[in-house]
């Protein structure tokens, strides 16, 4: 049986447990962390809190006095342990901003965590390559809160939907000046000539950790590693292409539309820094 937490209880997955009035089903008014836990250990932990709590300034969430980091990751680990996942696992933290309407209600900040085990295979190279497109019809806003994971992600759901319906792996998301901000789960990086290339957060791509690690990874090894924007055609035009999020790792988009992409210098990248 699986279980979840809410604010420190444990429940079981097919217990009812919040509102109508919740706010972030309301209005998109939340935020969450993908984390994974790997033998008990929740790797780049140190970035993904340092995001949310910034997220959290960001927003005015005033979290619970006695919720702090370390309580939050033993939380989490203990939840693997209950849901057997503590060797590999997903992890799933909401935060909300309690229930009510915009203007009333409580505004107390509370949490939900969810944890199932996950496929080693999911972390693996990926040797088939990702089938992608780009999705036309939504654009993703670059304002001072677009690269927040927030609740707020009607783009990544049309644009998932769209890849289903069309047996695609995933879809690059546009941004509102019409270049690649990232995919529905993952930033995008690009390889043209002798630099990797991935959308600076003014683009309206997602703050992702997975994403802070390999340009820091990248940058320590001599690679050249620049922040722009990236064009439709720009992305066609590449000789290389992979995406990053923090459950996956590191994958190789084989093709986006007609255009298919190798993967000579993306395997050794990831053979030699990434590889679980």
């Amino acid at each position: 049986m699986n279980f979840v937490n809410l604010n420190g209880k444990l429940f079981t997955a097919n217990e009812p447990m919040l509102l109508a009035s919740n706010r972030s089903y309301r209005y998109g008014d939340g935020l969450f962390e993908t984390l994974k836990v790997v033998d008990g250990v929740i790797p780049f932990s140190v970035y993904h809190f340092e995001r949310l709590l910034n997220s959290c300034l960001l927003l005015q969430f005033n979290l619970p006095t006695l919720l702090t980091v370390e309580v939050l990751q033993q939380q989490i680990l203990d939840l693997c342990k209950k849901n057997n996942c503590i060797h590999l696992g997903r992890v799933r933290l909401s935060l909300f901003r309690g229930n009510g309407g915009l203007y009333d209600g409580d505004k107390t900040t509370q949490y939900v965590l969810e944890a199932w085990p996950l496929s080693k295979s999911l972390c693996q190279w990926n040797v088939n390559g990702l089938v992608t497109d780009v999705y036309m019809d939504a654009r993703k806003a670059c304002d001072t809160f677009s690269h927040l994971k927030s609740s707020s992600c009607i783009a990544y759901n049309v644009a998932a939907q769209y890849a289903k319906a069309h047996q695609l792996n995933d879809c690059f998301v546009l941004n509102s000046k019409g270049n690649i901000a990232d995919s529905t789960i993952a930033n995008v990086f690009i390889l043209k000539a002798d630099e990797v290339i991935t959308p600076p957060l003014s683009e309206g791509c997602v703050d992702g950790v997975m994403r802070r690690h390999v340009i820091h990874t990248l940058l320590q090894n001599g690679y050249q590693v620049k922040q722009m924007p990236i064009t439709i055609d720009f992305l066609k035009s590449a000789d290389e292409v992979f995406v990053t999020n923090a459950i996956k790792g590191l994958q190789w988009v084989g093709q986006c539309g007609d255009v298919r992409y190798p993967y000579h210098e993306i395997e050794k990248i990831y053979h030699q820094f990434f590889k679980l």
